[in-house]
């Protein structure tokens, strides 16, 4: 993503944020890093089932592997 497309982006939510704590008379809660990728992983698997199915492909869930620290 160029500069001036983040940067519309980065706007775009600033402007959401505000019109949604306004009409709703809420305060911003901040959900954290986790929250974030964990919508970012089940979106990534989401795309990858579509894509697996319009292949004519399943995908098969396995044990997850452990991280070397």
């Amino acid at each position: 993503m160029d500069k001036a497309k983040a940067v519309t982006a980065a706007a775009h939510q600033l402007a959401r944020l505000t019109y949604s704590m306004l009409t709703k008379g809420e305060e911003y809660t901040n959900q954290g890093q986790a929250y974030c990728e964990e919508r970012y992983r089940h979106r990534v698997l989401h795309t990858l089932n579509r894509r697996a199915q319009q292949l004519g492909m399943t995908l098969v869930p396995t044990a997850p592997v452990a991280q070397a620290a």
